[in-house]
């Protein structure tokens, strides 16, 4: 009998969670951090070391900071779509350079395209939810 029961309790339990996610916009992702300031930042260049970027270079502006890394398979998947974005003069885009030497950075950018106003590097992680 038991065999039976638990089947049909892992459906009901089943159906209302497809329900809900049935209802959901697929063209929205869902975060806490949407309209929500930037957290502050100050990162040097990736280009000139000795500058840097950060929040007070955008205040008062919106702008698209894009987090990317060489890496990244999605990164280089969206690249296309930065660097048409950028020439269409739409947002101001930054980027931030997550984990790779300046160099590898750099040479990706280089072989892809610079869609960036201005680029940094967080080698060190410091701006990384989880690192």
């Amino acid at each position: 009998m038991a065999r039976y029961l638990l089947p049909i309790v892992l459906v009901a339990i089943l159906i209302p969670i497809f329900v809900i996610g049935l209802g959901r916009n697929p063209n929205e992702l869902p975060s806490p951090f949407i309209g929500k300031p930037a957290p502050q930042f100050e990162l040097p260049t990736l280009k000139d070391p000795s500058k840097t970027i950060g929040t007070a270079d955008f205040a008062n502006q919106t702008v698209l900071v894009n987090v990317w890394a060489t890496w990244c398979v999605g990164c280089r998947q969206e690249h296309e779509f930065l660097l048409s974005l950028a020439n269409s003069g739409a947002i101001p885009i930054y980027g931030i350079n997550w984990r790779d030497t300046p160099l590898e950075a750099r040479r990706w950018l280089d072989q892809l395209g610079d869609p960036y106003v201005a680029g940094a590097g967080d080698r060190d992680c410091r701006l990384g939810i989880e690192c």
